[in-house]
């Protein structure tokens, strides 16, 4: 079936850098639009970022500038640069496939966790 698996999480110091990975098996991701979303303990799951399958990014306004979303079709890959991380983006990051009118899925997420 469908896999959306996220890699690339852990422990950094504010002020770095981690980038992060979602593979996905069981659909060419090429067709889909996919997303990066977080969810930190007791709030809601927010958008992070996205990029649908001509390259066009949405990006929540507190990470613009920080994080970069891009994709590789090739590979069947989504990537997630985060620089200039602060203590406020430790959240477990998902990965998101979605079609307005199909199928949605997601992975199981990467913890990020930015601390001194």
């Amino acid at each position: 079936q469908v896999r959306l698996v996220e890699s690339g999480g852990g422990l950094v110091q504010p002020g770095g850098s981690l980038r992060l990975s979602c593979v996905a098996s069981g659909i060419s991701s090429r067709v889909f639009i996919m997303g990066w979303y977080r969810q930190a303990p007791g709030k809601q799951r927010e958008l992070v970022a996205a990029i649908t399958s001509d390259s066009n990014t949405n990006y929540a306004e507190s990470v613009k500038g920080r994080f970069t979303i891009s994709r590789d079709n090739v590979k069947n890959t989504v990537y997630l640069q985060m620089n200039s991380l602060k203590p406020e983006d430790t959240a477990v990051y998902l990965c998101r496939a979605r079609r307005p009118l199909g199928d949605d899925y997601w992975g199981q997420g990467t913890q990020v966790s930015v601390s001194s």
